[in-house]
């Protein structure tokens, strides 16, 4: 079955407690959580207080994307804040080994992240650490963009390569950004095993009839 991550980037920032309540009563699976520091995006939204907010009112596992420059901190502090994962983008740390391994100790199943044209080579020397892949079908900073085409043919690469693997891995397969009706059945074919979507949920008039157009 797929896994349905809202991000709450799209919610109302007024009831945020509310809103992730009643995604999760709408049947999520995921709370998705957009972490920017206006440096590495242009965007500047959450700190830590955000997993404490998610984790006192939803049981849901709280799937945290660090878009950050400095990940070697931050990973390890939303760790210990209660993330169940912790993803951070390979262009923001030039020892992603270190940073990943920071995070697991922090008790957090690491992930990594790659913009649209970040090469997928990257995946390679890191297979052993991580639980979670996460293509982005946007550039990050905003949510509400236009989808990428091309992610398609990426999630379909790295799905093989996950499939090619010698030591098989039960590493989840992330999209974020441009996730609705329309593109999850092409990523789901692809091979995309978890989708973030953010504005098409929460402008939905029923939360329960756009994850369940997600997920079916």
């Amino acid at each position: 079955m797929t896994i349905i991550a809202p991000s709450i980037l799209s919610a109302d920032p007024g009831r945020l407690a509310e809103e992730i309540q009643a995604i999760e009563a709408a049947g999520a699976d995921w709370l998705h959580l957009d972490i920017m520091d206006g440096h590495f995006t242009p965007n500047l939204t959450f700190g830590p207080w955000i997993v404490e907010l998610a984790k006192k009112n939803s049981k849901l596992p709280l799937d945290t994307h660090l878009m950050v420059t400095d990940p070697m901190t931050y990973g390890p502090i939303f760790a210990k804040a209660g993330a169940d994962f912790v993803s951070i983008h390979v262009e923001s740390a030039p020892h992603l080994h270190r940073a990943l391994e920071a995070i697991q100790k922090a008790g957090a199943k690491p992930g990594l992240a790659l913009n649209p044209l970040t090469p997928l080579a990257f995946l390679e020397p890191t297979w052993d650490l991580l639980d979670l892949i996460v293509l982005m079908g946007v550039n990050p900073g905003w949510a509400g963009q236009s989808f990428i085409p091309q992610t398609e043919d990426r999630v379909a690469q790295v799905a093989q390569m996950l499939a090619n693997l010698k030591k098989p891995r039960s590493i989840l397969l992330e999209v974020d950004g441009g996730v609705s009706n329309q593109t999850a059945p092409l990523l789901k074919k692809a091979g995309a095993t978890v989708l973030v979507s953010g504005s098409y949920v929460f402008k939905a008039s029923d939360y329960s009839q756009a994850i369940l157009s997600l997920r079916d």
